[in-house]
């Protein structure tokens, strides 16, 4: 099975979602490499960004669900690699 490296970018503005937010990337936690988040207090909410190394419908599938969530926005970047 061919994978991709990917960076997914997150950003909650709706913290009642972390928990779901987190449910889900704990279902996909075998394709993720690494994960880096930022509170920025000014503004009140949170960026994340998440390495992820799996096939594209798999990393489209978890940025899917992601994004589905209310008070999330989500994009995923792929590597030509």
């Amino acid at each position: 099975m061919e994978t991709r490296v990917a960076i997914i970018g997150i950003i909650v503005e709706d913290s009642a979602q972390v928990e779901r937010l987190n449910q889900i990337l704990h279902e996909y936690s075998s394709y993720i490499v690494g994960r880096m988040g930022i509170p920025y207090r000014e503004r009140n909410i949170n960026i994340i960004s998440v390495a992820v190394d799996a096939p594209q419908e798999k990393t489209s599938a978890l940025s899917g669900k992601i994004g589905a969530l209310p008070g999330i926005s989500c994009k995923a970047v792929y590597s030509k690699v």
